[in-house]
């Protein structure tokens, strides 16, 4: 299953959950990020922690959803709450799309280990909506019912 991960900015969580569904997706899910307005830079906390982490951080950088255009995924995933409320390409019409919030640690102002804690947490629940989305056996869902067990594995840790 292909997902597109999309932030704003592109520079965080977004980026964090592409790097993590790649690593840990066991080859049935692929991920990709963008965003609609892309800062053209990772936050370079989100290298630092998933490469404290051992996850694998070649190749990522932030780009335009634009780019991704000859790229189809399954599911688009906003992770930020203005990305949500915000109209999806063309090119993405059909796409199922679902919404899973997550607090930018980015944007924390506090201490080097405050700054660390909001990363590895935001870190920690991306890995356990992965490894979710990898037990429900998604291959076989389509449509509402996929877009409804999607959006479930943003409710279940609340």
């Amino acid at each position: 299953m292909k997902l597109l991960y999309i932030c704003t900015h592109n520079r965080c969580r977004s980026i964090l959950s592409e790097a993590i569904t790649n690593q840990f997706g066991e080859g049935r899910l692929e991920a990709r990020s963008a965003g609609s307005q892309p800062s053209g830079v990772v936050h370079p906390l989100s290298l630092k922690y998933l490469e404290a982490q051992g996850i694998a951080i070649g190749g990522l950088h932030s780009k335009s959803w634009d780019n991704l255009d000859s790229w189809q995924p399954d599911v688009v995933v906003t992770v930020c709450d203005s990305a949500a409320g915000e109209a999806c390409p063309i090119w993405l019409d059909d796409t199922i799309k679902v919404h899973w919030g997550l607090a930018d640690p980015s944007k924390l102002e506090g201490s080097d280990e405050e700054k660390a804690a909001a990363f590895n947490h935001t870190i920690a629940i991306i890995q356990k909506r992965v490894s979710n989305m990898l037990e429900l056996q998604l291959d076989g869902l389509r449509g509402s019912a996929l877009q409804d067990a999607l959006t479930k594995l943003a409710t279940e840790e609340k």
